[in-house]
């Protein structure tokens, strides 16, 4: 099959949908499938064999790492000469809706998949009102596809709550060879926690924005004596929290990449995800790979994941952060219990492999295009 897929992000930048959408693209090259990824402009035209067309874009204002490319006719003679069977587009915003544009002027059956939850970000970005407008815009743009995949059963219930049509749940994959706990080193915790490898060490991994309400981990560092707290990512929030966190014992890593990244979540005593705006938190689940226990926001994709008290800690991100700080230090201060949170994670995790996830979107693709076939043919 041919599929073309237009992405807001990808390569080089780095989070977990362009983590999901490399492993999707390399193991569909490897299973005979051909793609074209559209995406904004990042320096690479190749990725695992698939083609990358990349469009010129300009930096968005409150997230000067993410690209704004906007459709042009050259993605269209790009599609053209193609040829694609199928159509999907990834988090449809502005790029995206070329693809919707096209699939219905070339009639290319059309998949689109939500992954990052826009509607709840903006009351970070002092925007709430515009989260009923913003509601109308993705209803009416994934309402355009024969297929809407998102990542957890939370989420499918919110999108189809909020009148969005035919969604599916596309399930969760993770590197279970990348993130292993085998790949623990004193080298590597000595580096997080800037030479005081003794300490218990709290690692958080992904963007530094306001909507991962990384703030909130400051009580749960100041509850534990000697805590140390290593941040490893960057964005746009990051000057501010780094005030915020100013006179803790907290190193601020930047990227860490491959298995500098499994080294950095197998050699922490606690994982620690305060978001309540994920539509799934693969990172969570790259964590529980590596054998690092869990402590998490009960919020939206967040549950399918992590079981409070089996493979991991949840607490309520309504309360105040006491549920937080109660679930830490007791992870910290029960090693026999901390060890069968490790073991259990670990399980869980080598469920969910890239090939698994690959081979149901693939049926997912499959499905849709018998189905347009059989609807032309009527």
């Amino acid at each position: 099959m041919r599929i073309a897929l237009f992405s807001e992000t990808f390569l080089p930048k780095v989070d977990g949908i362009v983590t999901r959408l490399r492993h999707t693209v390399d193991h569909l090259q490897r299973n005979g499938d051909q793609v074209l990824v559209i995406a904004p402009e990042g320096g690479i035209t190749e990725h695992k064999g698939a083609k990358v067309y990349g469009v010129t874009g300009f930096p968005l204002p409150l997230y000067p790492e993410l690209k704004m490319a906007l459709p042009r006719p050259a993605i269209g003679y790009a599609l053209e000469e193609f040829q694609p069977d199928i159509i999907h587009v990834v988090n449809p915003a502005v790029l995206g809706l070329a693809g919707i544009f096209y699939s219905k002027m070339l009639k290319i059956p059309l998949v689109a998949s939500y992954h990052t939850h826009l509607p709840q970000y903006l009351q970070h970005y002092g925007l709430g009102m515009l989260e009923g407008f913003l509601w109308e815009l993705i209803k009416n743009a994934h309402n355009q596809a024969s297929l809407n995949l998102c990542t957890s059963t939370a989420m499918m219930q919110e999108l189809t709550t909020h009148g969005i049509e035919r969604v599916q749940v596309w399930q969760r994959g993770v590197d279970t060879e990348l993130f292993h706990p085998d790949l623990a080193s004193p080298k590597m915790r000595s580096r997080l926690t800037q030479n005081h490898p003794e300490s218990p060490l709290l690692l958080y991994v992904g963007r530094l924005s306001a909507e991962k309400e990384i703030e909130r981990i400051k009580p749960i560092l100041e509850a534990i004596p000697d805590a140390r707290l290593a941040l490893v990512g960057d964005g746009p929030h990051r000057q501010e929290l780094e005030k915020h966190f100013a006179g803790t014992h907290t190193h601020f890593v930047g990227y860490l990449m491959g298995q500098e990244l499994g080294s950095a979540f197998a050699s922490a005593n606690a994982f620690i995800f305060p978001s309540r705006t994920e539509t799934l938190g693969l990172v969570l689940l790259e964590a529980m790979a590596a054998g690092c226990p869990v402590v998490a926001a009960r919020s939206g994709g967040i549950p399918d994941i992590v079981t409070d008290g089996i493979n991991g800690y949840l607490f309520d991100p309504t309360a105040d952060i006491q549920d937080a700080i109660t679930a830490t230090v007791r992870l910290l201060e029960n090693q026999q219990e901390r060890e069968t949170i490790r073991q259990n994670a670990r399980k869980e995790a080598e469920s969910w492999g890239w090939s698994a996830a690959t081979c149901q979107l693939q049926d997912y693709y499959q499905k849709v295009v018998f189905s347009e076939q059989l609807t032309k043919a009527a």
